[in-house]
């Protein structure tokens, strides 16, 4: 028999080994968190470790995939090529190290998700050999390539694990008034590729409306318009002539959102709203046609309206189309019988029904009225998504007192919505004072809405995007998997920030200075004047949005920049409410602050460049002492930039040609970001800077405009004749574009362009030349 029994010796022995293997043993590798996308993930199961990406990485699909997989992966690399480092290819196949596989797979696991909402699930699965991104259809795969692609802006290294995600409701929506607003295809294009990137799903568009009162009592001098351009005679006339949108038009949006799975959902609105259906038919208008309401006794006016959904419902891909249909202050009988039969008209058309819901304003409510419709529920007093449900309908919360902006009023959100209270308070079944069980059934989600109330003020489109972009992502987040993101609004803002808008968007993107070092990091205040006037505002990029104090003078706004950080020049640029006595303060710990600059006397707003000396500080401060107005103190931007010398600030600037006298090459180095060069409308222009006396260059930084070189050729010259190109541009979308090249000695930078990315010329906000 064997002995079991161990001699002291060979115990003590193994004691050793043992306590010398957990002794010199490295500790465990920490789970990795989950990655930091926008909208946040609904599961995560963390891997250790990381998968480095590399430009020999493919993305590769099965062989015998469906087609719109291989078209995905194109579209993939095109983005991948645009917002990263990264130069992938395709392949068809099995994978290899490194690769990212795209595959579509109903079966696979999705974890949680509803049945009804599960072909916009999807899987992202990291290993130490690959990525995959499987969807449960082509929309959850496309959701799938966001996440991977927020991932690689932020590095192309991708964490270990595998991440499930999926909605929470269908609908996740944004309403845009371009019936009293015309904005450009440009814009509107922009808008479907972005909320793409934040997997907002449904983009209606409110095609026709009119100014809220006739100017003493005149309709025929009020202001209204209709946006789709027909080739029928019938139409003729019907169009607005400052803009409407062609078929070819609204084909071009149909491919873009069908590219980025998003559905359009277009709104003709009737019976009221419809001044320019009255103005083109008089004779269909209330008041003998002095209205902006149609004038229902007359079948004629019905037989019209139906001409018109059969008209252009063929231009529509979607399977919805919305008929407006409230606020009509002619007979509700009537209104009724318009309703239910119009309704089965669009059904007819091969159509969804969708209306704004004032039911309560009708005898009876909804008694008698169709019920196979969709609800935008706006009001709760008109017809609230509980009275929705209640009566059998499905429901989209579109509440009035939490969901409505309109642009510069003195009502409804006018300098856009809370993003603050969204993110704390507010989920899609909350219908302001009224809440309805989360995801019932019957409530299919949310969608925000702009009017452009205002239909004489001189805002741009480019403004209501400020007012929009403050609250985009929270909304989406709410919509899509509501507190996944946590509860510190702060890091939220800061997370989508450094995720960025996405592709394709740079008509939109903010113009931001490479070397902002406050951009999207937590900025607090201490007052602000309205919730749309929070300190967040003032960072986060935007030329619209501001920051705004209380009406006091002793006020004061300050950035945590994250870690010390060495500060070069900080730059202030006031709103009419300026400061007029103020310093400068920076802190290492936001508790002891020391002051590195002083202003006194200011007397206007605009643009203050405060020049530092390698300051080293994590907090930056304005410290308000006296206000320049009756007002608060009042900030479009608070830029910390980073202490990196610029060869081509003090430098001399040319160009080949300018477009007007308001865009000369000088504005391109003049270190203010909302200034630019523009060229002429051609190819083959260039800018230059001559650095004044030969300097070492191996960086050059060009913030483009919307009118940015597709072409182009970096060139450098010791006598400013002789030029050696250092970087060959090819394929650029514009925005950023941050370029480094092998050290050299030189006195001339030059961007030499060689064929432009838009009808325009060249522009340039920024040109920076820097060392290694």
């Amino acid at each position: 028999m064997r002995s079991h029994r161990y001699s002291r010796a060979a115990a003590v022995a193994a004691l050793a080994v043992v306590a010398a293997l957990t002794v010199g043993a490295p500790p465990a590798a920490a789970a990795n968190p989950a990655p930091d996308v926008v909208p946040a993930l609904q599961e995560w199961t963390a891997g250790t470790g990381s998968l480095q990406l590399t430009s020999s990485s493919r993305i590769v699909v099965p062989a015998g995939a469906a087609p719109r997989v291989g078209q995905l992966a194109t579209q993939l690399v095109a983005e991948v090529t645009e917002l990263t480092p990264l130069r992938l290819t395709t392949a068809t196949g099995g994978p290899a190290q490194g690769d990212i596989t795209l595959k579509v797979d109903p079966n696979a696991s999705y974890g949680g998700v509803l049945a009804t909402l599960k072909p916009e699930a999807y899987r992202l699965d990291t290993t130490a050999t690959g990525v995959t991104v499987t969807g449960a259809s082509d929309t959850g795969l496309y959701y799938g390539t966001r996440s991977l692609l927020q991932i690689l802006v932020r590095g192309t290294t991708v964490a270990l694990g595998s991440a499930v995600d999926y909605p929470n409701y269908a609908v996740r929506g944004f309403m845009l008034d371009v019936g009293r607003r015309y904005f450009t295809p440009e814009f509107i294009q922009s808008y479907i590729k972005w909320m793409g990137w934040l997997k907002l799903n449904t983009f209606q568009l409110h095609l026709n409306d009119n100014e809220i009162q006739a100017p003493n009592g005149d309709w025929t001098k009020a202001y209204s318009a209709f946006r789709l351009k027909s080739t029928n005679p019938t139409f003729s006339g019907l169009a607005a002539t400052d803009g409407s949108y062609t078929r070819a038009d609204w084909d071009s949006f149909e491919a873009t959102a069908a590219a980025h799975a998003v559905t359009l959902v277009p709104e003709i609105d009737a019976p009221g709203h419809a001044r320019a259906f009255v103005k083109a038919h008089p004779e269909l208008g209330l008041n003998g046609g002095n209205s902006d309401n149609l004038d229902l006794s007359k079948a004629a006016t019905t037989d019209y309206m139906k001409s018109v959904y059969s008209e252009f419902a063929p231009w529509f891909k979607g399977p919805a189309l919305h008929m407006g249909a409230d606020e009509y202050p002619g007979d509700k009988g009537l209104q009724r019988t318009y309703i239910n039969t119009m309704a089965g008209h669009i059904r007819s058309l091969g159509k969804q029904v969708r209306i704004w819901g004032d039911f309560n304003s009708f005898p009876g409510g909804a008694t008698g009225s169709d019920r196979d419709i969709t609800i935008n529920s706006w009001n709760n007093g008109y017809y609230s998504g509980q009275n929705a449900i209640d009566d059998g309908y499905d429901v989209i919360n579109s509440n009035d007192s939490n969901l409505y902006v309109v642009p510069f009023a003195t009502y409804y959100h006018p300098q856009g919505l809370d993003g603050a209270w969204l993110y704390s308070s507010w989920e899609p079944n909350v219908f302001a004072d009224q809440t309805v069980p989360a995801q019932h059934a019957r409530l299919k989600g949310a969608m925000p809405a702009v009017w452009n109330d205002l239909v004489h003020a001189t805002y741009t489109e480019l403004d209501v995007h400020g007012l929009v972009k403050k609250s985009f992502a929270v909304l989406a987040q709410k919509e899509w998997s509501g507190t996944r993101s946590g509860t510190d609004y702060g890091a939220f803002v800061a997370r989508v920030t450094a995720v960025g808008m996405g592709p394709g968007v740079a008509y939109i993107r903010p113009v931001v200075n490479p070397n902002d070092l406050a951009l999207g990091k937590p900025t607090t205040a201490s007052s602000q004047e309205t919730s749309g006037l929070a300190p967040v505002f003032a960072t986060d990029g935007e030329q619209s949005t501001r920051w705004a104090s209380t009406y006091s003078d002793n006020q004061w706004i300050q950035v945590d920049l994250g870690a010390t950080k060495s500060i070069g020049n900080v730059v202030l640029d006031w709103e009419g409410a300026y400061g007029k006595d103020y310093d400068l303060q920076v802190s290492p710990d936001g508790t002891t602050w020391t002051t590195v600059a002083q202003r006194r006397g200011r007397t206007t707003a605009g643009v203050d460049t405060i020049a530092l000396t390698s300051v080293a500080a994590r907090y930056v401060r304005m410290q308000g002492i006296a206000r320049g107005t009756t007002f608060g103190y009042s900030l479009f931007r608070f830029e910390v930039l980073a202490d990196a010398t610029d060869l081509a600030r003090g430098g001399t600037a040319s160009a080949s040609s300018q477009e007007t006298a308001n865009f000369p090459a000088a504005k391109a180095i003049d270190g203010d970001p909302a200034t630019r060069w523009s060229s002429a409308y051609t190819n083959g222009e260039w800018f230059q800077v001559d650095l004044g006396a030969s300097k070492t260059v191996g960086r050059v930084v060009l913030t483009w405009e919307a009118a940015y070189g597709k072409d182009y050729d970096l060139q450098v010259s010791a006598n400013g004749t002789t030029w050696t190109t250092v970087s060959a541009r090819r394929g650029e979308n514009g925005g950023v574009d941050d370029v480094t090249f092998t050290p050299t000695t030189a006195r001339y930078v030059r961007m030499q362009g060689v064929t432009r990315g838009t009808t325009y010329g060249y522009s340039l906000y920024t040109v920076e030349v820097r060392g290694s």
